[in-house]
């Protein structure tokens, strides 16, 4: 799974998928409306693929949660509960080292809209981008 060119914007509903770069933003494309715009760099621009979850004793990749979900739903879309005790159950199933102080109710619900999103758009596998990255890196040296 590579998630390196879905972005989220801060202020923004959605995800949004990098289209090309200007000399002061980037063009972007909202992943459910398809409609493109420019995002500025004091938008709050960031990568899903360089955000991190905390847990008691280091970051976790949320894409290694989106691949925990990925799991426990079997590829399907997970239905967000509405109580919160519920939501930080959840959580607790697919990562159960996450932070208790540090990671939200509402970050918990964003994890899991964006899961949705990405899952509707078939951007969700069990794959590490990784090691194809590296094999790649040597096969061009």
């Amino acid at each position: 799974m590579d998630l390196s060119k879905i972005l989220s914007i801060t202020g923004k509903n959605g995800l949004f998928k990098f289209i090309s770069k200007t000399p002061n933003s980037f063009i972007v494309e909202g992943l459910d409306d398809g409609k493109r715009f420019p995002a500025f760099s004091n938008d709050g621009v960031a990568a899903l693929d360089n955000i991190a979850i905390f847990t008691e004793t280091d970051e976790i990749p949320l894409t290694t949660v989106f691949q925990n979900i990925y799991k426990k739903e079997d590829g399907k879309k997970v239905d967000i509960p509405k109580d919160n005790n519920a939501i930080k159950a959840y959580f607790a199933e697919i990562l159960p080292e996450y932070d208790k102080e540090r990671v939200y109710v509402s970050n918990m619900k964003k994890v899991y809209h964006w899961y949705n999103i990405l899952v509707d758009h078939k951007l969700v596998d069990l794959e590490n981008p990784e090691p194809e990255k590296a094999a790649e890196e040597q096969t061009n040296e």
